[in-house]
C-alpha cells in the first residue's frame, strides 16, 4: 500500500515522502496514529496545503528567534551561588538557575534551549550559548558571583 507520511518518522522517511508499505503496518499503524495518509490524489493536496501552513509558522518562528537573539546582545544574568572555601560552589550552576534568571530579567526561555559546554563549579564569567532556533543561537554573558 502506497502512503504519504504526515510527519518525519525515522524507520521511513520525511513529511511528504510516498512510502511502499505492507497494508497491515499501514491501516493498523501508520494511519490512526496519523503518521500518514493514503496516496490518492485528494490526500497529495492536502499534504502540500500542511507544507505551505508549516513553512509559514516555520519563517514566523525563525524571524521571531532572531528578534529575540538581538535581546540577547546587550542581555547578561548574575547568579548568586553558595561557595565554601577557595571560592568553590555548593553544587553547580545548571540550565534551570540560568533560566529562572532570564525569567526575572522577563526572558522566558525554556531550560532545554541553554546550552552549557562545562559544569559551571566556580565563581567567574561564563558564555553560555542559548539555541532559540534550529537556526539561531546567540551567547549570554553569565555571572557567577557570591551570594
Amino acid at each position: 500500500m502506497k502512503v504519504i507520511l504526515r510527519k518525519d518518522f525515522s524507520q521511513l522517511g520525511q513529511i511528504g515522502d510516498i512510502v511502499d508499505v505492507k497494508n497491515g503496518y499501514a491501516l493498523n499503524y501508520l494511519i490512526p496514529r496519523q503518521i500518514a495518509y493514503h496516496a490518492n490524489e485528494g490526500n497529495i493536496r492536502v499534504l502540500e496545503e500542511e507544507k505551505k501552513q508549516l513553512a509559514k509558522i516555520q519563517a514566523q518562528e525563525l524571524e521571531s528567534a532572531k528578534e529575540l537573539a538581538a535581546q540577547f546582545e546587550n542581555l547578561s544574568v548574575t547568579i548568586p551561588v553558595k561557595v565554601g572555601e577557595e571560592d568553590k560552589l555548593f553544587g553547580t550552576v545548571t540550565a534551570q538557575d540560568i533560566a529562572d534568571a532570564l525569567k526575572a530579567k522577563e526572558v522566558d526561555i525554556d531550560k532545554r534551549k541553554i546550552e552549557i559546554a562545562e559544569p559551571i563549579k566556580a565563581l567567574g564569567i561564563y558564555d553560555i550559548t542559548v539555541k532559540l532556533h534550529s537556526e539561531v543561537e546567540t551567547v549570554l554573558k553569565t555571572w557567577v558571583v557570591r551570594e
